[in-house]
């Protein structure tokens, strides 16, 4: 027979184990409801960003009777590529493709190289003045292109520019374009990160100040570079207010100007097919919106390539670069 002591102790050992065991259980309910909210916000978000490539690359492999049947949402009945051979044709796909790699990628490199230096340059060095720069530096992000756009054009028209790409070339090369104050601030977080030993070295060694950037600091950057370059060329490519204002010739016309060409063409044809149609059978009016589709996904099928390759690279990049709030 166990005496009462043991007793007590076997009790409370008991009831020890059964409330280990409540915690870790209610840790693991807590871990299990964590991901699953964790997941389902993530699943969410992605649907929200997934769901219109996955509309358009359903429109655009539909017959025109297909978009038009009201039954038929996602699949169609047969798929068909011929709106991407029209499409091909209707918004000048091959030279249209060449002006936005000119305009895009072109702004992108020159971009990287001079807003390194600028940046470089604040985040290294003082100098008389330079909280005044960079207050104008990040000035020139905070106004929109739309309230300078006359004089601007007023000045690349003097200097006989529109109708080239020199616009967007030339400023990305002297540190601005596009967002160009932007990636100056985004290499200026980076440079600051880095240790002054590394600079203090290359003085020992003999280097020079631009010997130092060039050959030790600017390889460093790789990260920042990465990220200023997708973010340049992404949104060169994308952009069609500064094109509409500079290039006027159709010769010039990147991928954005003539899908935007394309959509308005092709809505203006709608309107005339659906006005003669009778009121009776305007559910089954003529539809171009398979092939408005299909040339929305040429145009931005050479970016979705590029960022295929290069996404896992962007993310490490983003997540060293400081944007991510280090």
């Amino acid at each position: 027979m166990s005496s009462p002591g043991m007793t007590e102790k076997y009790a409370d050992l008991q009831g020890k184990a059964e409330a280990v065991w409540k915690i870790t259980w209610m840790k693991r309910g807590r871990g299990v409801a964590g991901t699953f909210f964790y997941y389902l916000v993530i699943l969410s978000l992605a649907f929200v960003f997934v769901y219109p490539l996955l509309y358009m690359v359903s429109k655009s492999l539909m017959r025109p009777e297909d978009v038009a049947d009201a039954t038929i949402q996602w699949i169609p009945k047969q798929f068909s590529l011929t709106n991407y051979s029209i499409a091909l044709e209707e918004i000048n796909f091959w030279p249209g493709l060449l002006n936005s790699v000119i305009i895009s990628f072109g702004s992108g490199i020159l971009q990287v190289i001079s807003c390194s230096i600028v940046g470089y340059g604040f985040a290294r060095y003082r100098f008389p003045g330079q909280s005044l720069f960079l207050a104008m530096v990040v000035f020139t992000f905070l106004v929109p292109p739309q309230t300078i756009v006359v004089p601007l054009f007023t000045f690349f028209l003097d200097l006989g520019w529109v109708n080239t790409h020199l616009p967007f070339v030339v400023p990305a090369l002297l540190g601005h374009g596009l967002k160009g104050s932007l990636f100056v601030l985004i290499f200026i977080q980076f440079y600051r990160t880095l240790p002054n030993v590394l600079e203090e070295a290359a003085r020992i060694d003999g280097a020079g100040a631009f010997r130092t950037y060039w050959m030790i600091m600017f390889p460093l950057a790789k990260p920042a570079m990465l990220v200023v370059f997708l973010f340049s060329v992404v949104w060169h490519w994308n952009d069609l207010f500064e094109p509409n204002m500079y290039l006027l010739v159709p010769e010039y016309f990147n991928l954005a100007q003539n899908m935007a060409f394309f959509n308005g063409n092709a809505n203006l044809d709608l309107q005339q097919a659906s006005s003669s149609v009778s009121a009776g059978t305007l559910g089954m009016a003529p539809t171009l919106q398979n092939q408005v589709m299909a040339g929305v996904m040429l145009t931005i099928l050479p970016v979705l390539i590029l960022y295929m390759f290069t996404q896992r690279y962007f993310v490490e990049s983003v997540e060293r670069s400081g944007i991510a709030g280090e």
